[in-house]
């Protein structure tokens, strides 16, 4: 039974970073319906970015949080004022294509800049770990999914209270209607970019401190995706609650079956579900009147 309650809590721990990145893919397709491929190429350049500042200001807690947040909107302005931007108007399908072409630039010019090793991050939190009920937990672990709450918490309530999140609600029921009653749709995209790029800029960071920070950081980023489908891309704290998910069933994969198939654990789990739900588990059926 032990066996079983580690294996939940380490998939708990994972899920935490796979709802964050999922809840940055809600955000953006819940504003344009665009599903962005760069999710987890933005995680990691930003995660580079706080990288670098930790090393050079002997890991200051309070630094790397700036860096966090100031890499998060610039990366969010500049991906608006120079990719969505000059695409709007354009099929959905070209500015997918453009978020891949994203991907792979970015992957480019961090291998350029920072090389294709992996690193420690600087000042890894370390400490002893707490048992519980015969559950090994790392305080790491635990501020994870303390700060996973935070922001699940947070984004609720941003898009339920805030005058920003219930336009960026209107425009995702009607962005002509919303245009038309005033509501600037490109500010939206804007906000829409930043905070997607901040919660995964967050990710990056714990993730980093957990495990290592390195290329490979992006495909966390395609892990994170059966999350997204699975909550429903529509739905924001869905998808944060499908990362739990899919966080489990790859650890509890991994350590009853086989590692190998951790990788497509996820995968298999989205498969089911939609063909018995195809809007995800929390997302709106989309009703069309002929």
């Amino acid at each position: 039974m032990s066996y079983f309650l580690n294996l939940v809590f380490a998939g708990l721990a994972v899920g935490a970073i796979y709802g964050m990145l999922a809840m940055g893919y809600a955000i953006i397709y819940k504003v344009s319906r665009v599903v962005n491929f760069a999710q987890g190429e933005i995680m990691m350049l930003i995660g580079y970015i706080s990288y670098s500042v930790a090393l050079r200001t002997d890991a200051s807690a309070p630094l790397v949080m700036l860096s966090v947040i100031a890499g998060a909107i610039g990366v969010g302005l500049l991906i608006e004022r120079f990719i969505v931007r000059p695409m709007l108007g354009q099929p959905v399908f070209s500015l997918v294509m453009m978020t891949i072409a994203l991907a792979v630039m970015i992957r480019a010019v961090v291998g350029l800049i920072w090389g294709l090793d992996p690193y420690r991050f600087p000042g890894s939190a370390t400490g002893a770990p707490i048992e519980l009920f015969g559950v090994y937990m790392q305080p790491i672990q635990l501020f994870l999914l303390a700060v996973y709450v935070a922001l699940c918490v947070g984004v609720w309530a941003f898009l339920r209270f805030n005058i920003v999140g219930i336009a960026m609600r209107a425009t995702a029921t009607d962005s002509t209607v919303s245009l038309l009653m005033g509501v600037s749709v490109s500010r939206l995209y804007r906000v829409a970019w930043i905070i997607s790029a901040l919660i995964a800029g967050i990710a990056g960071v714990l993730f980093a401190n957990i495990y290592h920070i390195g290329p490979d950081l992006a495909h966390v980023g395609i892990r994170a995706f059966p999350a997204a489908i699975l909550g429903g891309l529509d739905s924001v704290l869905g998808s944060a609650l499908g990362g739990l998910i899919i966080g489990v069933v790859e650890n509890l994969a991994g350590g009853y079956i086989a590692s190998a198939y951790k990788e497509i654990a996820g995968f298999v789990v989205i498969l089911v579900i939609l063909m018995i739900r195809p809007y995800g588990l929390f997302g709106q059926k989309d009703i069309e009147r002929v």
